[in-house]
């Protein structure tokens, strides 16, 4: 218990206020100063009881002045409401208890108009992953996630899905040639392929984005860390799917997942950081900061925010296209959808924003793809546009447990065992992206059946991932 850290939920029974003073103390107990615990509670009680005491104090004087100003500084917030908008859980008792509790923060806005919770989900930062959050006229750069624009790309090829057995090295190294992956890397001069993409002219009407630019084209074509991934496997229609015209039988196919790499973290962390000095909001609600998209940096956000997507999707589209043209395959179709992303829809006749940080979007005929783990399978669907859900499903199984205690509690012999024992050849990755690490996917399938219609199953065989334990995701 002694070594047991303080968290807010500590300070909460000790009188704090989930505000401003909340953080600051926080901020001091990271560095513990030398107290033990026991210690650093009694100074943080006394603090609390006698702020006056410690205005000359050299630790505490900061959250001293917080305690005595607070009065003051709660009254130029931007008030929540009190009671939360009602929302919808899929899946609700696979989902831990931190991310309703975000959730339910976030219904609290007073911008927001509805939300919906996927049966992925699990705790982030601001809005969880796997929430879904329609909002009037404001966009959160944090709702939308660090990693602008992720999203999942699968083409399936005119070849049989025999190759993985009778062409495995080919593949293998086929993937390894025309993929680079961890954060921060990216691709040489010479090596860079050109896209239409840059051509954007906010990259040069935006001073931010025009810094961004080389860094934008020396990691086109190249993915993230993390969960993304580049995987041949197999794609089984069980029955001929007469939208795509794909008959019935067993396909290669092509999966990768990734986002706007450095561009679009970059342009998340800007915008933010804006969003939370022009939108003041409690302490718990700091992280869902918005921006009014009537503003100058509203629609500044929104522009950057759709050429972080137009660039992943264009990272996706080289990949595709040098793996295909290495093959000398030909497409019989290719389906993409993304998600942290922000979308103007119109919910229950009203036009909103729907943000789907972690989320598929799901309106009926909406093609999608959702993807188990390097181990097990992903399902190419079709959404039913559940308006219950916001027309959005899962974009994934979702995470069991947190990198670090994966990392700490999964053994590799039994990651290596599994591989083994369904024959897939993993290149690169660690033991936070286990598949013991992530809930069942079938699970999670059945929580969504009212959302998407199963199309096809993809089983990855061949799975490329970042190896130098970056989590760029």
């Amino acid at each position: 218990m002694e070594n047991k850290r303080i968290n807010g939920n500590d300070l909460i029974a000790l009188g704090y206020k989930e505000n401003h003073t909340l953080g600051a103390a926080l901020k001091i107990n990271s560095k513990r100063h030398g107290f033990t615990r026991a210690e650093m509670l009694a100074k943080f009680k006394s603090v609390l009881e006698n702020p006056t005491a410690y205005t000359e104090d050299t630790i505490f004087s900061v959250l001293a002045e917080s305690i005595l100003g607070q009065d003051v500084v709660d009254a130029t917030l931007i008030a929540l409401n009190e009671d939360p908008v009602e929302y919808t859980i899929y899946g609700a008792s696979g989902i831990e208890a931190g991310a309703k509790e975000q959730m339910k923060v976030a219904m609290k806005l007073p911008v927001t108009v509805a939300g919906a919770l996927m049966p992925d989900a699990h705790q982030g930062y601001g809005l969880p992953i796997g929430g879904v959050l329609a909002t009037d006229n404001a966009v959160i750069p944090y709702g939308v996630g660090v990693d602008i624009g992720c999203r999942m790309v699968l083409s399936i090829f005119d070849l049989p899905a025999s190759l993985l057995d009778t062409d495995t090295a080919t593949l293998k190294e086929t993937i390894l040639k025309h993929t680079r992956f961890g954060a921060g890397n990216g691709y040489l001069k010479h090596e860079r392929v050109d896209h239409a993409v840059l051509d954007n002219k906010l990259f040069a009407e935006n001073d931010l984005l025009r810094s961004l630019k080389d860094k934008a084209w020396t990691q086109l074509g190249s993915s993230g860390g993390g969960n993304h991934f580049v995987e041949f496997g197999i794609v089984e229609f069980v029955e001929k799917d007469a939208e795509l015209n794909i008959e019935k039988g067993l396909y290669l196919g092509l999966l990768t997942h990734s986002g706007s790499r450095g561009l679009g973290a970059t342009v998340a962390a800007h915008y933010t950081k804006l969003a939370k000095t022009l939108c003041k909001l409690p302490y718990q609600a700091q992280n869902l900061a918005y921006l009014d998209l009537n503003t100058m940096e509203g629609q500044e956000y929104w522009l950057a925010m759709n050429l972080a997507g137009d660039y992943a999707s264009a990272c996706h589209e080289v990949i595709h296209d040098k793996i295909k043209d290495a093959l000398g395959a030909e497409l019989l179709a290719k389906i993409e959808n993304h998600h942290n992303f922000a979308w103007k829809e119109t919910w229950n006749d009203r036009e909103v924003v729907v943000h789907r940080k972690g989320a598929t979007p799901a309106a009926k005929g909406v093609m999608g793809i959702i993807p188990g783990s390097m181990a097990t399978p992903g399902f190419l669907v079709r959404g039913k546009g559940e308006m219950a859900a916001i027309q959005s499903a899962s974009h994934g199984a979702g995470r069991l447990m947190s990198r670090t205690q994966a990392i700490k509690t999964l053994a590799a012999t039994e990651l290596k065992d599994m591989l083994a024992d369904r024959g897939i050849t993993l290149l690169g990755a660690g033991m936070d992206e286990a598949p013991m690490a992530y809930k069942d996917i079938h699970t999670v399938m059945a929580s969504q059946e009212e959302l998407v219609d199963v199309v096809a199953k993809f089983s990855p065989k061949i799975v490329r991932m970042a190896d130098d334990g970056s989590r760029e995701d």
